[in-house]
């Protein structure tokens, strides 16, 4: 360990030097923030409506783990990372957004996901229904007045294509609240359904998560889902790791498009080489189940059979960039939560970097000038940045001060989670990370208070935007008006159509008898005045 220490501390010092030597003449500053007004004040509003959209979620994405990640960046690449950037923190708007549920001061990624996605702030734990719903009470979230909509299904009445991409389970509470109406975020399949209401759910009232992406509107019509959580979706048999009770769902989802699409071409995949190997130009839709549960974390998975968030992401974009009206798509890095939850901040900052590079390709397959492009997060985390550490200290790593006990401590660590900062004997004395092995992926981060898992934080979050209406996405407010300035931005109405097919017939129909009778009536005046 100390051998890397003292490696890294050799690049750092070189580093600091290089960028000490620039940044000790005041004309760098100088010259550098002029030039960044500059542009500023060139800056062009498009006003013009988004013909696609596309909705990047960090999940858990504080503005802690924006600051720390950034930095992490550079570090990597032997550069000051404080000055580094994400690719989305060069987006020309931003803003910040309230996470608050209705019946909590701190969310979680349910009642979030039902703001930012339908416009609606809900109760804890809940997904697609109005907070009279509470927390699993299945008789409540079914009368229609208490269930809401979503993006998703404003841009399938628009004529859109849609889709999702999430490194969790695709029935996981952030996807699940582009298409799904739950009293309880768990309700993944109607196994959990009946674990988690110990059998008291009424079954033929409410449906699981995963039966309505297969079934219901507006899940059945997406063109891509791409990411984990195939045991949610497959029937339990004989060698098969499959959770269901009732039905093969990857089957029904296979013969849904077969039925209703039958020139169309329809690929279920499950691993990286399937999905390198699709032709996105020639295929119209894709069930893509990558992992058994949540996708496995960058820097602990196999990269020969697990897809990264960058490749799903440009496949998915490949594949509905030929769409005619244009379309929707929502892309979740879900595992920068996961890692927060066991305070594993290396994970956590290294997801962030994977979540940025998805980013990145989206911008680089897409134009500016007919595509908007979104990304926040849906709450924060209770990790810090602390310490009066140097210029181009390890970010991962030790402040080298010593606190009231003559020990040092990290410059990353948690309010609260696994790791505990302090031991169990009647000395309470703070536990010496200088013995640990910080260098490990997984080195569980300090914390103040001991959980068997840390919690989200009640920080307002970032919101950064480009493309068609992205000054929207400016000011500090609400969190369920990124959906409504989404919706704004493309030009989708959030009213279910009043008027079908034939009734527009009817009506046309009912305006040219009326031109014809007032053409009649007129000829007829002519007549009379004539004669």
């Amino acid at each position: 360990m100390w051998t890397s220490i003292v490696c890294y501390l050799v690049c750092a010092l070189q580093v600091s030097a290089a960028a000490t030597a620039q940044e000790s003449d005041s004309k760098y500053w100088i010259e550098n923030g002029k030039r960044m007004l500059d542009e500023r004040s060139k800056l062009q509003l498009r006003t013009n409506k988004a013909k696609n959209v596309i909705m990047f979620l960090g999940d858990g994405m504080s503005l802690t783990t924006l600051t720390a990640a950034r930095i992490y960046k550079g570090q990597l690449q032997n550069i000051s990372g404080e000055s580094e950037h994400l690719s989305f923190e060069r987006f020309p708007f931003t803003g910040i957004s309230k996470t608050y549920c209705v019946d909590n001061q701190v969310a979680d990624s349910a009642c979030t996901a039902t703001a930012y996605l339908c416009g609606v702030k809900s109760n804890k734990a809940t997904i697609g229904v109005t907070s009279k719903v509470l927390l699993g009470d299945c008789p409540a979230s079914v009368p229609e007045e208490h269930r809401v909509t979503s993006m998703m299904q404003w841009a399938q009445w628009a004529g859109k294509a849609t889709g999702i991409v999430t490194t969790t389970r695709v029935t996981d509470a952030s996807p699940a609240g582009t298409y799904a109406q739950t009293a309880h975020r768990d309700w993944e399949s109607d196994e959990d359904m009946i674990k988690k209401s110990g059998g008291k759910t009424n079954l033929t009232q409410c449906e699981d998560i995963a039966l309505q992406l297969i079934t219901k509107e507006p899940g059945r019509n997406f063109k891509v889902i791409m990411g984990g959580g195939r045991d949610n979706f497959m029937k339990k048999e004989v060698n098969s790791t499959g959770k269901r009770n009732d039905e093969d769902l990857v089957l029904n989802w296979m013969n849904d498009k077969k039925t209703r699409f039958g020139d169309k071409i329809a690929k279920y995949i499950t691993n990286r080489e399937e999905l390198m190997k699709t032709d996105m130009s020639k295929t119209d839709f894709v069930l893509g189940l990558f992992h058994r549960s949540h996708m496995d974390y960058r820097l602990k998975s196999n990269f020969e059979t697990q897809p990264t968030l960058q490749e799903m992401t440009r496949n998915a974009i490949q594949l509905l960039q030929k769409e005619p009206n244009g379309y929707v798509l929502f892309v979740e890095g879900g595992l920068i939560d996961k890692a927060h939850h066991k305070t594993w901040a290396r994970i956590a900052l290294d997801e962030t970097l994977e979540f940025s590079k998805a980013v990145s390709d989206a911008v680089a397959l897409t134009s500016e000038d007919d595509t908007l492009i979104v990304v926040t997060s849906d709450h924060a985390h209770t990790m810090s940045m602390a310490g009066y550490p140097k210029r181009n200290a390890n970010i991962l790593g030790l402040t080298n001060e010593l606190a009231m006990d003559n020990m040092t401590y990290t410059t990353l660590s948690y309010a609260n989670g696994p790791k505990k900062s302090f031991t169990n004997d009647s000395t309470c004395h703070r536990v010496n990370v200088t013995g640990e092995d910080i260098e490990k992926i997984d080195f569980e981060y300090p914390s103040l208070t001991d959980r068997s898992s840390e919690t989200h934080g009640g920080d307002d979050v970032m919101v950064f935007a480009r493309g068609p209406m992205s000054h929207l996405f400016i000011g500090n407010y609400e969190q369920n008006q990124i959906a409504l300035g989404i919706a704004m931005a493309a030009g989708i109405s959030t009213d279910h159509p009043t008027t079908n097919t034939s009734n527009v017939v009817r009506l046309q129909f009912a305006g040219k008898t009326i031109l014809s009778m007032s053409i009649l009536i007129s000829l007829v005046q002519i007549l009379k005045c004539s004669s």
